[in-house]
């Protein structure tokens, strides 16, 4: 075998060198040698082409949910403001429905490098991709740690957010759901007690309107009338009734005590959905690591 030797192929110039009779020096070749093996690229697995298609579809259907994410978020920014140039009742900044377009843009960016880089098999997109997994990564585990150091000045800012809703309840439909749903689901009104919407513009008693010296309606411990109809009307006039008789329409107590006792009751099931948001992008990211090893 060692007397075997095959020549690399040379230059154009020494294509051209001839011996001394005029004739080219014979060259032996692998086509005259069939003998010769030369080494091919090495075939993928096909646990490989697996690991491929799921992550392709892994990343699809996370770009579906972006998309969806994104779609809702610019829906609701145009639902305030439906002709373009007019006036914003609610600054953009403080918009909550920005949030949801924020989301979905980064989590469609991602997912769609995701996507490109598995299907046509581009390291740079695959490196793009694990490293904006692992700064998700980074920034829900700082969260995490923040939440658990730094717990009173979060109930603090929960407090002032709180606040801000009631203030701003008339002006953001946005808001004026999420309270209300607070309100129904905790049975509680206001941030204290119920004489909190005493702040409010609308709510105040030297308010002019129907709605002065009341209360918003999912207060109200029996908001149906008759057990059917809704009664948009069963907080009027509440704040002008003492203690006794409104503890008979609307529930006296605040939602602050209510939303904190809530949110440590849902403790477990907030930290195993943090964990398996973890875990689900570390799935994407091993199977990112896995196509790129074999590409």
């Amino acid at each position: 075998q060692a007397s075997r030797l095959v020549q690399l192929p040379y230059s154009s110039f020494d294509d051209d060198d001839d011996d001394d009779d005029g004739h080219s020096l014979p060259r032996v070749t692998a086509e005259q040698d069939p003998g010769v093996w030369y080494p091919g690229p090495p075939k993928v697995s096909p646990f490989s082409h697996c690991v491929r298609y799921l992550a392709f579809l892994w990343n699809l259907l996370f770009l579906l949910l972006g998309l969806l994410l994104l779609a809702v978020g610019v829906w609701g920014l145009l639902a305030k403001n439906p002709l373009p140039g007019g006036e914003r009742g609610v600054p953009l900044g403080s918009d909550p429905m920005l949030l949801f377009v924020l989301v979905g843009l980064a989590a469609s960016a991602v997912s769609l490098a995701g996507c490109l880089g598995t299907f046509c098999a581009s390291p740079c997109l695959l490196r793009f991709f694990l490293g904006a997994v692992l700064a998700f990564g980074g920034l829900e585990v700082l969260g995490g740690l923040l939440l658990l150091l730094a717990q009173r000045r979060l109930r603090d800012a929960l407090r002032d957010l709180l606040l801000l809703c009631l203030l701003r309840y008339q002006e953001d439909p946005d808001l004026q759901f999420l309270v209300d749903e607070v309100q129904r689901s905790l049975q509680c009104c206001g941030l204290e007690s119920y004489r909190d919407w005493e702040s409010n513009l609308y709510f105040n008693c030297s308010a002019p309107g129907a709605q002065a010296c009341g209360v918003p309606a999912s207060c109200c411990q029996d908001l149906l009338e008759n057990g059917s109809v809704p009664n948009a009307q069963c907080g009027f006039g509440v704040l002008g009734l003492g203690a006794a008789a409104a503890g008979a329409v609307v529930h006296l107590g605040g939602c602050g005590a209510a939303l904190g006792s809530w949110l440590r009751g849902q403790a477990g099931a907030i930290a195993a959905s943090a964990t398996a948001l973890v875990l689900v992008e570390a799935v994407g990211a091993l199977m990112a690591l896995r196509v790129l090893r074999d590409i």
